[in-house]
């Protein structure tokens, strides 16, 4: 039995890496991530990971997304290359990797479903989905084929925020202070939500598990927002003149499918945002996560900031138990890691 199941931590498996340094953008884009090396020297992450008693960690992929480093067939090879690198870490150290949630590139669909197969049999618990592809919305069309091969197949999906550093103003041509990150990723995250709410997704899908990076983001905070202003009755708003700007007819409140959504505790040890997201989504699904390696010690800070700001909440030891390991484990593997 495990005390603590990290549910959302990032990796460059070895030939996954290997290969990202022979690429062009490697002095550019990806230099902020091989150079941390938690993400891909496993000696000096299994130290890391020592410091914490009876500590795990499900595998997600590094960014930057596939999809914004390459496209075509080196899209493909990079996205097998990460997944056959992924499942071999979870079959070597089980004692350390639990379970593994596989990369997908959505250039080309029909190759990202036939690789959502592929990784099914390879015994992923699910995928990670960036929030949007080059800029396209998940909710295009082109990617209901991607959430259809997902839900039948049972496996959850981890949505994660991707964003540049794209001015904040249109009257400036880059980001500042990187606020694109700090303030960015979650706003990114949240439009992502509700245009997946919106599509009808959780109509069509109802028993589809989505994970949301950072504690949903925006929504648990804003949640009288979405009540009143995208209630039944739409609020007192005066809609837009063009039609198709209105949310489309739903089943239910829109309020309720947010809720739909399971969220992590990765907020980075923030005790009164970890409270907030906890009361919002309930103790059923809130998933003990800390965004391991991204911090200046490689990962030791966000897991041990993250167990104190549980601490300092002070929960009763069956909803602790259920955060830290029961919820994942019902999540991905129908209670395998009890």
């Amino acid at each position: 039995m495990s005390d603590r199941i990290d549910a959302w931590t990032h990796i460059f498996p070895p030939a996954y890496f290997a290969r990202l340094q022979t690429m062009a953008s490697a002095t550019g884009p990806l230099r902020r991530w091989l150079e941390l090396k938690s993400l891909y020297d496993l000696e000096h992450r299994f130290r890391l990971m020592d410091d914490f008693a009876g500590y795990r960690q499900i595998l997600t992929p590094s960014m930057p997304p596939i999809e914004d480093l390459a496209d075509g067939a080196l899209a493909i090879d990079l996205m097998r290359l990460m997944n056959d690198g992924l499942a071999d870490l979870v079959l070597r150290y089980p004692d350390r990797f639990p379970a593994f949630a596989a990369g997908l590139s959505l250039h080309d669909v029909d190759a990202a479903v036939a690789e959502i197969a592929r990784v099914d049999a390879m015994g992923a618990t699910g995928v990670q989905l960036c929030t949007h592809m080059r800029g396209t919305p998940l909710d295009h069309p082109r990617f209901q084929p991607v959430f259809n091969e997902l839900a039948e197949r049972d496996m959850a999906i981890w949505l994660h925020p991707v964003r540049g550093p794209q001015p904040d103003y249109p009257t400036e041509t880059k980001s500042r202070y990187e606020i694109w990150w700090c303030f960015g990723w979650p706003y990114d995250s949240s439009v992502a939500m509700a245009r997946l709410v919106f599509s009808g997704l959780f109509d069509r899908h109802p028993g589809l598990r989505i994970i949301t990076h950072h504690m949903g983001a925006m929504i648990p905070y804003f949640a009288g927002r979405i009540a009143q202003g995208w209630g039944l009755e739409m609020g007192t708003r005066t809609p837009p003149a063009d039609a198709d700007l209105l949310p489309g007819p739903l089943q239910k409140p829109a309020e309720d499918y947010f809720r739909m959504f399971f969220a992590d505790t990765a907020l980075s040890g923030a005790v009164e945002a970890t409270r907030c997201g906890l009361d919002y989504f309930g103790a059923d699904k809130v998933l003990f996560a800390s965004d391991f390696p991204f911090d200046a010690e490689g990962g030791s800070y966000l897991v041990r900031e993250t167990i104190k700001a549980l601490d300092a909440l002070d929960l009763p030891a069956a909803t602790r138990h259920k955060i830290d390991v029961e919820n994942i484990s019902a999540l991905v593997n129908r209670g395998k890691f009890r």
